[in-house]
């Protein structure tokens, strides 16, 4: 595994991690966090796919993990979409020819979606997993937070509970103990800016024709199921797959049964690589 970092908009440090096979790469797997999260929480996965053959590269978005910014904040959803763009494009300058699929979980699958809907040529397919485009939160109560972004930015409105990501004890606690994520909070300008990103989505899921798998589990408690249903049923690509996983946890790759879920990902990509 590589550590570096490099300078994303507005001059912000960007950490990030990248991991080579051991035998030439046969494709780009480009992974993208979530909330309550960071790219050293896919550190067993990353390697999984790196033994599978791919050069795999996942960021920590800008005010998490280990990259600077203002903790857990971010004005618009374009701040991250400009963050995960510059590593697709450093993977594709150092992986010349290969195809680049983007691996994006939960917020980090709203940012990665954003990212498709203006960036569909660079990408040879999109993993949506736990999709975050619907959460556990009235849309009354989106409406409220939205108002408060503009009175209160840093007001914190949304807790996630660890415990909603996983049914591993092991995973579980290694989860609650990591302190890039202890005591997060996200504050109501962060959660206007991935609601006002899902109302874009809804608008132009039609446009999205690139192929895409879409994973969830049906024991969510963080996201909402329906939401990836809603994408799958809307998005304009033929290649489509929807896959539900019947009393799964919120974190697919670090839950129980992560093999079976690995397995899927793993067999959709090689089926579209040339």
């Amino acid at each position: 595994m590589k550590e570096e970092t490099f300078a994303g908009q507005g001059g912000v440090r960007i950490f990030m991690r990248s991991w080579q096979p051991p035998a030439a790469a046969r494709a780009v797997l480009v992974i993208c966090h979530g909330v309550n999260s960071h790219s050293g929480q896919y550190l067993r996965s990353a390697e999984q796919f790196a033994q599978a053959g791919f050069a795999v590269y996942a960021l920590d978005l800008r005010g998490r993990g280990k990259s600077e910014g203002r903790r857990f904040y971010v004005d618009d959803i374009a701040e991250y979409t400009s963050d995960l763009g510059h590593v697709i494009r450093l993977a594709k300058a150092r992986e010349p020819g290969l195809p680049v699929f983007l691996l994006g979980h939960s917020a980090g699958g709203v940012v990665s979606c954003t990212y498709a809907l203006d960036h569909q040529r660079e990408l040879a397919g999109l993993v949506c997993e736990s999709f975050a485009f619907k959460v556990p939160a009235p849309d009354f109560v989106l409406a409220i937070i939205k108002g408060l972004s503009c009175l209160a930015p840093g007001l914190p409105v949304l807790t996630l509970k660890m415990k909603d990501f996983t049914r591993d004890p092991d995973a579980l606690r290694a989860l609650d103990a990591d302190p890039l994520t202890k005591g997060e909070v996200q504050p109501a300008k962060t959660v206007a800016a991935l609601v006002r990103a899902n109302e874009r989505l809804k608008r132009d899921f039609a446009t999205i024709t690139l192929p895409v798998l879409i994973l969830h589990g049906t024991a969510d408690k963080a996201t909402v199921p329906a939401g990836s249903q809603m994408f799958f049923d809307r998005a304009g690509a033929k290649d489509k797959t929807l896959k539900l996983y019947e009393g799964h946890a919120h974190d697919l790759l670090n839950d129980v049964g992560r093999d079976r879920v690995m397995a899927d990902i793993l067999g959709w990509i090689d089926a579209r690589l040339p």
